[in-house]
């Protein structure tokens, strides 16, 4: 494994020592892939996904920051439609910049609470 890969991994597996997501409370998690973008909500009491959005559906052409703001907001919507309003965010070890900063701001415009 490549040395930045791992120093994330590192990191990563650090953060999820710290946060926990629960049924009312689940865990925003990200993953950034060089060409796609992922983001789900995880209820880790039971292990199971409660929404999960990506950009591989995605009709449009976004890119980077554009298409961060759009799973933002779809999340979101998931969310509350589960009933979600509050969620633990994970950044998976990713700096809190760029296309992690615009999903997670998108999603708190999109009115949930982090």
């Amino acid at each position: 494994m490549k040395k930045k890969q791992s120093q994330r991994k590192r990191r990563h597996a650090r953060i999820r020592g710290k946060i926990h997501g629960t049924a009312e409370c689940p865990r925003l998690s990200i993953f950034r892939s060089n060409q796609h973008l992922y983001a789900q909500l995880v209820n880790d009491e039971t292990g199971k996904v409660v929404a999960a959005v990506s950009d591989l559906k995605a009709n449009e052409k976004m890119t980077g920051v554009e298409l961060a703001k759009s799973l933002g907001k779809a999340i979101a919507k998931k969310a509350q439609d589960q009933g979600v309003l509050k969620v633990v965010f994970d950044r998976a070890g990713y700096k809190y910049h760029g296309s992690v900063k615009a999903l997670a701001e998108a999603a708190r415009e999109g009115g949930l609470k982090f």
